[in-house]
């Protein structure tokens, strides 16, 4: 198995790859390939191309629907980098309640006072603050990260709300039970001070925090946002700034729009970049991609459906990628029988519109059937794993 890196990756992930796998320069001969930030949209995706690793959690560097549809399946890390993330939205926090850049440039720009320590205290009533103690932190998404900062907050003795209409059973199970669910994020917005967010980039969330969002807040809110920038219309947080509805916009996203900005605190994509949240992501992207080319299994796939036959001990395992549309699996079971292969073990999963089957079978997969299943209308790709 070949496998190609579109950015560095950490070699405390890459290390795990077994002596049958081999690194390889050559992007067009590669199986599978490890990315980062590298944009992929552009790129030929090579035939070869069985799988794609993002070493973190965002996604929208790879073209989902363009592998999908080539049965090229694209994993991430999610909770690989979230202890990194909430550390710095929790620093964010205590930046915006407390003026500490301030302060910090202030003694900076009086260095050369020999009375700065005296002079020092008559100038911290400008950067002194508040605290975050008793305060309200509205929570926009509990997945990995956010269910960790509502934790930590409500161990910071804040009153934390949470609003995620699609939490999962196993997200929720990682909250505390101080944490309050709402069910209607405007709620958030009238009731918290500091109100983060840590939602996917989709269609439906980008530009949610805009102007008729920020209306509906307190005055003086501090918002936070170490998700992605566009989920934020920036150009009506600044006016929010400008009125004196936000008291502090805090982004881990430094562009022309906020930067150097009153009222802006930027930091330069800081929130995964720890030594251990790189070395986690890595670890995690390489065991992803190598249990689906040796077994089969996806584990956080971001467009086919989580799947799991464990190690495969039969003869043989073949894989189908297709259209989640009706009739498939008997389409699938007839081309086995008209082969004469007996199906010992069988999983159907799909996702949207895309589905994925594995049958193990007891006897070495002929060549022969593979032409058969990809001759089926609705299949785009027939693997065999084994």
């Amino acid at each position: 198995m070949k496998i190609h890196c579109l950015n560095p990756i950490a070699q405390v992930g890459l290390k795990n790859f077994s002596a049958a796998y081999e690194m390889t320069q050559n992007v067009n001969e590669a199986e599978g390939i490890l990315v980062r930030s590298a944009s992929m949209h552009e790129m030929e995706l090579p035939d070869s191309l069985l799988a794609v690793a993002r070493a973190g959690a965002g996604t929208n560097n790879i073209p989902l629907d363009k592998c999908a549809e080539k049965g090229i399946v694209v994993f991430n890390t999610p909770g690989a980098n979230a202890n990194g993330v909430k550390e710095l939205v929790i620093a964010g926090m205590l930046l915006a309640a407390r003026d500490v850049v301030g302060g910090i440039e202030w003694v900076k720009a009086n260095k050369d006072d020999e009375n700065i320590a005296k002079t020092a205290e008559k100038e911290k009533k400008n950067f002194a603050g508040t605290e975050l103690m008793g305060k309200k932190l509205g929570v926009i998404g509990l997945g990995a990260i956010g269910a960790k900062v509502a934790n930590t907050a409500i161990s910071l003795g804040m009153e934390v709300y949470g609003y995620d209409p699609y939490l999962s059973v196993n997200a929720a199970w990682q909250l505390s039970r101080s944490v309050k669910h709402v069910i209607n994020v405007d709620d958030i917005y009238a009731d918290c001070d500091y109100i983060t967010i840590h939602v996917p980039l989709l269609d439906s969330t980008k530009g949610s925090i805009n102007r008729e969002a920020i209306a509906k807040m307190k005055n003086g809110v501090v918002i936070l946002n170490f998700a992605r920038d566009l989920l934020c219309n920036e150009a009506d947080v600044l006016e929010g700034i400008k009125n004196g509805k936000i008291a502090r916009y805090v982004s881990d996203f430094p562009n022309p729009t906020t930067a150097g900005q009153p009222g802006c605190i930027v930091i330069p994509h800081l929130g995964a970049s720890t030594e251990e949240s790189e070395d986690n992501c890595a670890i995690m992207a390489v065991q992803e991609i190598t249990d689906y080319l040796e077994n089969g299994n996806i584990r956080n796939s971001v467009n086919y459906p989580a799947c799991d036959m464990g190690v495969c001990t039969a003869a043989g395992r073949i894989a189908i990628f297709h259209k989640n549309i009706a009739n498939m699996i008997t389409k699938f079971t007839g081309a086995f029988g008209e082969k004469n292969i007996n199906i010992t073990n069988m999983t159907n999963k799909s996702r949207g519109d895309y589905a994925y089957t594995m049958c193990d079978v007891e006897a070495p997969v002929p060549a022969d059937i593979v032409k058969s299943l990809e001759a089926i209308d609705g299949v785009f790709r027939v693997r065999i794993v084994k």
